[in-house]
């Protein structure tokens, strides 16, 4: 026998299914990701029209079967309407989404994951950050998450803590000035040193508490690009697209 159970999630991707119905992908704080049912939920008069629908956050009231989910009621707590009404935003929302949903499975304990979604996507309506910055943030913190970001603190050759200059891909993280040079890694400063430490370390409730400079947002932009495309083997249709946005 079926039960109804209420899951606290977010919404991250929809599907049509026949005429009406949709089928959702949910992160959830109980269950992980987890994939539902919504009928009749493009219909003009349901009143799941609203909920199912990717960034709607809130309490879902699901039918669980044997095999499946099916959504009865939802109470969304947010829609994440400022960020809706901003194009670049968007962008940059379906692919938080995206990635989010990448990286969680149904019975997981997904509930970082899904505090860092939310508070990034808090963070791409906030007018004083820059939208970029909050990409690269939450791009390394999902890593933090899943346990794959890369050593900050320490030289990768000689275990040295001190004079960290330099960023090297091939080996996962910083090397100091005298293991390190041009030719095999990225140059870091201080500024940049410090706030690739800062995002992997603060609480997440201080995350999006700062900004950069133009130039230490390009050098962490190229870290996290060059470290993306070599350790993560998935191609991102929405980052594709944000990448090809005349608004990014």
């Amino acid at each position: 026998m079926g039960q109804t159970i209420v899951l606290t999630g977010m919404v991250l991707q929809t599907m049509p299914i026949g005429d009406y119905d949709k089928r959702l992908t949910i992160l959830t704080k109980e269950r992980g990701k987890i994939t539902a049912f919504a009928k009749g939920a493009r219909r003009p008069n349901s009143q799941l029209l609203a909920a199912a629908n990717p960034f709607c956050y809130g309490e879902f009231e699901l039918f669980e079967g044997r095999t499946t989910y099916t959504l009865v009621k939802a109470t969304v707590a947010n829609y994440f309407r400022d960020l809706l009404n901003d194009l670049d935003s968007v962008y940059y929302g379906f692919y938080f989404l995206e990635l989010a949903s990448y990286y969680t499975q149904e019975n997981n304990d997904e509930r970082q994951m899904l505090k860092l979604l939310y508070q990034s996507l808090r963070a791409l309506q906030h007018p004083s950050l820059n939208n970029r910055l909050v990409k690269v943030i939450y791009e390394l913190r999902v890593l933090v998450v899943n346990g794959e970001y890369p050593n900050v603190f320490s030289c990768m050759k000689c275990g040295k803590k001190e004079d960290l200059c330099y960023f090297s891909v091939k080996y996962r993280g910083t090397l100091c000035k005298d293991c390190g040079t041009m030719e095999s890694g990225i140059l870091l400063n201080e500024s940049v040193l410090y706030t690739l430490q800062y995002i992997i370390s603060v609480e997440l409730k201080k995350l999006y508490t700062f900004t950069v400079t133009e130039q230490v947002l390009l050098v962490l932009e190229q870290v996290m690009g060059n470290y993306w495309n070599s350790y993560i083997p998935h191609h991102f249709k929405s980052l594709e697209i944000l990448n090809q946005s005349p608004v990014k």
